[in-house]
């Protein structure tokens, strides 16, 4: 399984999940807080591919040839937070690891559910329509 970014399929040296960084809510207007949370479900803006977030980088924190490689009329801003999510391509449900600006994601719709085999690895099961950390990876 490689990482995909927001923009293409290009492969990423980040290619397993880091423990949690305890992402916090709240608007995002202010720099490095996170509008959306670890377990939440999210559907990219434009491309339509669903994930679950199982990590979150305050501001961007990839590489500066990743950044460069994504065309820049659709380059998101550096200082928002960025989503590492277990991601679903739609087209043929093949699952791998996404990293995703936040200007890029929304909510899931309701009711739908993403089918990624890391899921049940990594968290602790589901409660109220959310991926669940175990308390192991809480930091």
């Amino acid at each position: 399984m490689h990482e995909k970014d927001d923009w293409t399929s290009a492969p990423d040296e980040k290619s397993s999940p880091p423990p949690s960084s305890g992402a916090a809510s709240g608007d995002s207007a202010n720099k490095g807080v996170a509008k959306f949370q670890i377990g939440q479900s999210v559907q990219h803006r434009k491309f339509g591919f669903q994930g679950v977030i199982f990590d979150v980088d305050p501001e961007f924190a990839n590489t500066d040839e990743w950044y460069e490689a994504i065309p820049a009329d659709v380059r998101p801003r550096k200082d928002q937070p960025f989503y590492h999510l277990f991601a679903v391509n739609p087209a043929d449900n093949s699952p791998y690891i996404a990293y995703v600006s936040e200007q890029n994601l929304v909510p899931m719709p309701e009711g739908e559910d993403v089918a990624h085999p890391q899921l049940e690895e990594y968290f602790d099961g589901r409660r109220d329509g959310r991926w669940v950390v175990p308390r192991d990876r809480i930091n």
